[in-house]
């Protein structure tokens, strides 16, 4: 077995040429295009899909090879997850090959191997580069070609950096480099995710309104901090890919994003100090000033402003960056429980809104707007613990107002207000569970 880190870009078409020339300068070590025809598999009950597994036989020049990928974990566009190659003489499936620890139960289920069927392919040309970075080497790939399901394709134009030996913080560091040019794009969609979403029928993607997150029940309160993170970058660059793809309504989706991510560095701002989080917000601010603007999707997605910022969250939690900036005192409330951190902070959540909207606030209702979004995403980012039709019922008032005020609508704006403010707790709300 091997541990796959790999860190995914999406490169703009246009930025190709120039990309190439930079990637010449930084070795001579350098592998010339060959083309890789990949036939991933599946049953046709997604067997392999619901155990977040995947199935593939690579073809290169006469030369096979069968892989099987299983649960790891994906930030932002960096993939961690072990894998398992086996050579084959000739592209047919021998699953009875991969080790018995691949199978969720320790063994092959019987009949697996007459269920998998091709269900895409890619077909593409990877030219590479072997790079030294500290203590690691780095194969970057450069990908141009398609992935196909049935009579639906997409093209492929992607830059992937590959730990080969060291350490995940030199891919980074090398990324921090390479995203000074433009063009290049942060991508969590790996393609097998394309594949896979080919062969569903290629439906729209459709925008994805942010859930209330949810963490184990013993999380400390470092793992809610990382988790709220986590979701606000996905939730990034989600709808990021779908501004690209034409859906001009995602925009404001991506700014709510970066405003989750703003959101959860002040709710956790008792903890982690500023200092520690300056750079990741000066960025942020500068990405924020240009969506304000009638900026179109492809500048705005591959921009360096954008793609540094996407770039350094993913490091700071990659790395959890923030930990050289805590004292013992933040690092005993970052191990105490997020639950308890969640009650105080739901309760002073709840009055920072009853205070701000106890009377009518007449015109002055969109000087509220900031306050309002940041004290609604502090909730979806709490009320995981309770249960969750009371807490999206309790939430729904809050987020009609802001939606009417949004939208100038006065009467709905007073029902909303009269609503939200008169609400019971949904939470224990004492600090001391």
């Amino acid at each position: 077995m091997a541990q796959e880190i790999e860190l995914k870009f999406i490169v703009h078409p246009e930025s190709v040429e120039t990309l190439r020339q930079h990637l010449h300068t930084l070795t001579e070590e350098r592998v010339a295009a060959t083309q890789l025809l990949n036939i991933y598999y599946e049953t046709p009950d997604s067997w392999l899909r619901s155990h977040d597994m995947g199935l593939r036989i690579r073809g290169n020049n006469g030369v096979y090879e069968m892989t099987m990928k299983i649960a790891g974990r994906v930030i932002g566009g960096l993939h961690q997850r072990p894998e398992y190659n086996i050579p084959l003489e000739k592209p047919e499936l021998d699953l009875a090959r991969f080790p018995a620890e691949v199978w969720p139960q320790g063994h092959l289920p019987e009949d697996l191997q007459s269920r998998v069927r091709p269900l895409f392919s890619t077909d593409f040309y990877r030219e590479k580069w072997l790079v030294n970075m500290g203590e690691s080497r780095i194969e970057i790939g450069l990908d141009l070609g398609e992935v196909k399901a049935g009579d639906d394709a997409e093209p492929l134009c992607e830059l992937e950096l590959e730990l080969l030996s060291g350490d995940p913080a030199d891919i980074l560091k090398l990324a921090r480099q390479l995203v000074t040019l433009s063009g290049l794009r942060q991508g969590s969609l790996s393609k097998a995710a394309r594949g896979y979403h080919l062969a569903q029928g290629n439906a729209v993607r459709q925008r994805r309104p942010t859930a209330i997150l949810s963490v184990p029940a013993k999380a400390t309160t470092e793992q809610g901090f990382t988790a709220a993170l986590e979701l606000a970058l996905s939730q990034w660059q989600y709808h990021e890919e779908l501004w690209v793809r034409g859906d001009e309504r995602a925009k404001a989706d991506v700014q709510a994003a970066i405003g989750l991510v703003r959101h959860t560095l002040a709710l956790f701002g008792g903890i982690v100090p500023r200092k520690a989080s300056a750079r990741l917000r000066d960025l942020l601010t500068q990405v924020e000033a240009t969506l304000t603007t009638e900026v179109s999707a492809a500048t705005a997605a591959w921009s360096t402003e954008a793609a540094t910022a996407k770039l350094l969250l993913t490091e700071w939690l990659v790395t959890q960056g923030w930990r050289t900036f805590l004292d013992d005192k933040a690092q005993a409330k970052f191990a105490d429980s997020f639950k308890r951190f969640a009650d105080v902070q739901l309760s002073r959540s709840a009055a920072e809104l009853k205070s701000a909207f106890a009377h009518p606030l007449g015109d002055s209702y969109r000087d509220q707007l900031p306050r309002l979004a940041r004290e609604t995403d502090h909730i979806l980012l709490l009320a995981g613990f309770y249960d969750a039709p009371q807490a999206n019922a309790w939430l729904e008032n809050w987020q009609g107002l802001r939606h009417a005020i949004e939208t100038r609508q006065r009467i709905e704006i007073e029902h909303f207000r009269n609503e939200a403010i008169c609400q019971p707790p949904f939470w224990l709300h004492s600090g001391k569970r």
